[in-house]
């Protein structure tokens, strides 16, 4: 046996792979998964893009909120509507205007909190701020409104009526 032969053999021997069993994906079989996922994936897209997030149909609970007719102007209240999984604030601004937000950031979900120095709706995770008068984002990462809380005044107190996404 050569030297040559010799080299081969122990190489063989070292790494003993079964060629004739490897399988192997051809360029075409590679195209045609590349292809058939990023077809998956764009009607996924378009899906959860024209799929209505909240039907315009959705009835909601009239909910009281305890305490509200005695907020005083410039303060705030926690409530939880319209499950008590869901927190929101109430805010009687300093004219008595009463706002009701969602207290779920719309950044990374951490709960904001009414600065009424500032008259501002504050997130203390990543320096967001809202607006008060409708809930827009006036600086830091959110890009998302804080969604609204429909409210009405009965002779009997302040309800939450509805959600405005």
């Amino acid at each position: 046996m050569s030297d040559d032969s010799k080299a081969a053999t122990r190489w063989r021997e070292d790494f003993p792979v079964r060629w004739d069993a490897d399988h192997y994906l051809t360029r075409r079989e590679l195209t045609k998964f590349l292809t058939l996922g990023s077809g998956i994936l764009t009607c996924a897209t378009i899906a959860l893009a024209i799929a209505p997030r909240d039907s315009p149909n959705t009835q909601y609970p009239a909910l009281l909120i305890p305490s509200a007719t005695r907020l005083l102007p410039g303060t705030s209240l926690l409530f939880r509507y319209p499950t008590d999984q869901d927190p929101c604030i109430l805010i009687k601004t300093g004219r008595g205007e009463l706002k009701a937000y969602s207290q779920v950031c719309t950044h990374l979900s951490c709960a904001v909190r009414f600065d009424a120095e500032g008259n501002t709706i504050a997130c203390p995770c990543h320096r967001g701020f809202f607006a008060v008068e409708d809930g827009r984002p006036t600086g830091g990462p959110p890009t998302r409104s804080l969604p609204r809380v429909s409210l009405e005044t009965r002779a009997d107190g302040v309800y939450a009526i509805g959600m405005e996404f």
